[in-house]
């Protein structure tokens, strides 16, 4: 396997003290070189005449990788490493995430009205009117991000504990990049009635559910029932957010190999809750063949699925030549390879054995079925779920500005001409003009991305008939006019 490169993901800050000498900075970068680091950043602590403490900031590639390069640095001559710390770690101290007030309290007069007395004349507003709900209150523009911790990431069931960070993650980019308000609610049940029956409970308070890292089969059958019975837009973005970026990544992908979606055959790897979304999106984008793979090898017709209804069902609408067998059978003349599975699944020969300029999406996280490095001169376009590589396919290009959009129109769910319209917006954000092997999809950091999507996504809602008002946001004198 060809050695992966190092990542932010892995930096360590290594506080380093040396005499003050020419040539001792140049030894421990030597050394931090040789041992395979790449340094991101050198500051300068403390300067004297005697010494220097320094904090030099690694990538490494992993967390051993970055345990050998903190030794390194320690047996350079002269050098005492005073402290090694993960800047990963340090970003999560105290938490993501915090409530700011959108009102000042300063005087009695703010008490009175931001609280009792005046309080109780907006709440019996609301009473005689549920629908001013949404004006006067954070609801309309507020997402409860629900999980249970049993499909976190790669890394499996770890539990709503474990879950936590992820949440208020994705709180920190529905913020950040959306100005969308949403909050972690990690329950400690893996009962699916249960899950729905909170969810239900507690959605008064909110403008839109997005469903998060719940394993399949419940995933299917919680989000059902949520979007049958709620009148909230009601999201699984490890299904369908991974569908529309997929689908964005894919219709650019097809333009530089000049391929067609109903000429392609696909290989899905994971029919999961992402793997099933995925295929089900291209199919109805025109994709006809596509060849699901699991842990126990190619989903056919007639398989005994061991009970899962949700693969039974999939082996009925894909693989339409029914064949059978391993990940590396399903791969031979395939023109798509999209991962959603494990890290280092795939070969460089699997993928030789695809067709000609083969497009594969490698999307496993955080470590995906096969190495970009492995694939170079292999693939035509490769793609991952990483930040550090090219083409990242990643779900935040797709959530925020479908909940903007959704909740701009208060819509009532989120239907599939919405994720088509999220999946063309995402495309649109690389001209053709700039697309290449290395750039299918925007930067997440495109703040037209958010706007293209929530623009289009609105207008698909409203067209669709789910929207309950028109885009324009109400102001201030719209909502006194009203009580």
């Amino acid at each position: 396997m060809t050695e992966k490169q190092p990542s932010i993901a892995y930096s360590i800050t290594v506080r380093a003290e040396y005499p003050n000498r020419v040539g001792m900075l140049g030894e421990i970068t030597s050394a931090i070189g040789y041992a395979g680091g790449d340094i991101g950043a050198i500051d300068t602590v403390s300067s004297s005449r005697r010494g220097m403490v320094r904090d030099i900031t690694v990538n490494a590639r992993d967390v051993a990788h970055g345990e050998q390069i903190a030794k390194s640095v320690r047996a350079v001559s002269g050098v005492k490493v005073l402290n090694v710390s993960d800047p990963v770690f340090l970003k999560h101290l105290g938490g993501k995430i915090e409530i700011a007030s959108r009102t000042s309290v300063k005087t009695r007069n703010d008490m009175s009205m931001v609280y009792t007395p005046g309080v109780g004349r907006v709440s019996m507003a609301i009473h005689h009117d549920p629908s001013a709900l949404w004006t006067l209150t954070a609801k309309g523009n507020t997402v409860a991000i629900v999980t249970d911790g049993t499909a976190v990431l790669g890394l499996g069931d770890i539990g709503p504990g474990g879950a936590m960070p992820v949440m208020e993650g994705k709180a920190v980019l529905f913020k950040e990049l959306a100005d969308v308000d949403a909050w972690p609610v990690c329950l400690d049940t893996k009962d699916a009635d249960e899950i729905i029956s909170i969810v239900k409970a507690m959605s008064v308070g909110f403008g839109g559910i997005n469903l998060e890292d719940i394993s399949a089969p419940r995933c299917f059958y919680i989000e059902d029932r949520l979007k049958n019975e709620l009148d909230i837009p009601v999201f699984h973005d490890d299904q369908h957010g991974t569908a529309v970026v997929a689908m964005a990544g894919l219709i650019n992908a097809l333009k530089i190999t000049g391929k067609k979606m109903d000429d392609i055959k696909v290989v899905v790897n994971g029919v999961g809750a992402g793997g099933i979304a995925c295929a089900k999106m291209l199919m109805a984008a025109g994709a006809n063949n596509i060849v699901g793979v699991d842990t126990s090898g190619i989903v056919y017709r007639g398989r005994d699925n061991q009970g899962n209804t949700a693969k039974d069902e999939f082996a009925e609408i894909s693989n339409p030549d029914n064949i059978e067998g391993d990940l590396a059978r399903a791969m031979q003349g395939a023109d798509v390879f999209l991962g959603l599975s494990a890290p280092n699944t795939v070969t460089p020969g699997m993928v030789a054995d695809m067709n000609d300029n083969p497009i594969v999406f490698a999307m496993a996280n955080p470590d995906p079925e096969i190495w970009p490095e492995e694939l170079k001169g292999v693939a035509r376009v490769m793609a991952t779920g990483r930040s550090d590589y090219p083409n990242q396919i990643n779900n935040a290009l797709c959530f925020p500005g479908m909940f903007r959009g959704a909740l701009d129109v208060r819509a009532t769910t989120i239907n599939e001409e919405m994720k088509m319209a999220a999946a063309q917006a995402i495309a649109s954000g690389v001209p053709n003009s700039d697309l290449n092997e290395d750039f299918i999809v925007p930067s997440i950091f495109d703040m037209g991305v958010v706007r293209r999507v929530a623009r289009e996504v609105a207008s698909a809602a409203q067209k669709s008939g789910v929207a309950r008002r028109s885009r324009k946001r109400p102001g201030p004198s719209s909502v006194a006019k009203g009580f």
